[in-house]
């Protein structure tokens, strides 16, 4: 068990809620930022893209408790279109959410884990790798983290920091409608493990950078049953 304490965007379901869980059982304190936080316990309702209010939320958890160890980026949304028909307000919001949301929590929370020499891990997507059909402003976004994080890492070794990714494929969540094309058995055929990722099992890659992976940094971890080898 450890003292050390985490901070999880999106930690109210899917990957992010599977993450906290998992930092829990290693003993962290866990603070969850989430736009509908619901009954997450340390949890402070925000959007990631509105950097005062992220600001704000992350003071409010560090003064309950205390400097951050480890920072989990999971907060965002999916969503399918071809390129024509996305606009430019549906641009601006995927790239808020996903790039903004990581930048404005990184920025927030660099302080702590210079202090602690800690370690931030961002998911990304398999298809910031490998590209999707009508996947264009999520790709694009997702892609836009990949780079953020080798930059990052980069910037802040010299403290101690650790910066990575992990980039999963489609995962088993709430994301994912029931008749999504990602579901379908004939994709899942095509994948070298034949499913779809668990959000235990991202956690579960995420836990290892945070807690194990003290040699890694601006790496990114692929969980995707394949999808990208």
């Amino acid at each position: 068990m450890t003292d050390k304490v985490a901070l999880v965007t999106g930690g109210a379901s899917g990957i992010g809620a599977a993450v906290v869980d998992a930092l829990t059982a290693r003993g962290y304190r866990v603070g969850c930022l989430d736009l509908n936080p619901g009954a997450a316990a340390n949890s402070v309702a925000v959007d990631v893209s509105d950097a005062d209010a992220v600001a704000r939320a992350v003071g409010k958890l560090r003064d309950e408790l205390g400097t951050f160890d480890a920072v989990v980026t999971s907060a965002g949304y999916y969503e399918m279109a071809p390129v024509s028909d996305i606009s430019e307000n549906a641009w601006r919001r995927m790239l808020r959410v996903h790039l903004g949301g990581l930048v404005n929590v990184a920025r927030a929370t660099l302080p702590d884990l210079r202090a602690t020499r800690g370690s931030l891990v961002a998911v990304a997507s398999e298809l910031a790798v490998g590209g999707g059909d009508e996947d264009a402003h999520y790709a694009a976004a997702k892609g836009a983290i990949l780079g953020f994080v080798r930059s990052l890492a980069a910037e802040t070794a010299g403290s101690g920091v650790r910066i990575n990714a992990v980039a999963p494929g489609p995962t088993d969540t709430p994301l994912l409608a029931p008749d999504s094309p990602w579901r379908a058995d004939d994709y899942l055929q095509m994948l070298p493990l034949r499913r779809l990722t668990t959000p235990a099992e991202v956690a579960r890659c995420v836990e290892y950078l945070v807690c194990d992976a003290t040699f890694s940094t601006g790496d990114v971890v692929n969980v995707n049953s394949g999808a990208v080898i």
